[in-house]
């Protein structure tokens, strides 16, 4: 099991701050393929990865990150400055 954490316009699509995922995937893309296939909600979030971060136990990333004995991964639209 890992936590799966969205924020932002991303939790207003899925509908959920937070959940635990049981999961056979070895990177943060492969996660994205698995939710990608559970149902349409998941499958617009993640449409367009080129407005979507990750962080793999609160370290930013990239998609082709290990995920292998991970406890969270988090997914957010990129930070602007300000």
């Amino acid at each position: 099991m890992i936590d799966v954490l969205y924020f932002a316009w991303l939790r207003e699509r899925i509908g959920l701050p937070k959940e635990q995922v049981e999961t056979s995937a070895k990177t943060a893309m492969e996660l994205v393929e698995e939710l990608r296939e559970r149902e349409e909600r998941y499958a617009l979030a993640f449409s367009d990865l080129t407005a979507v971060r990750v962080a793999v136990d609160q370290e930013l990333t990239e998609f082709d990150a290990s995920i292998e004995g991970a406890r969270e991964v988090a997914f957010f639209p990129p930070m602007t400055g300000g």
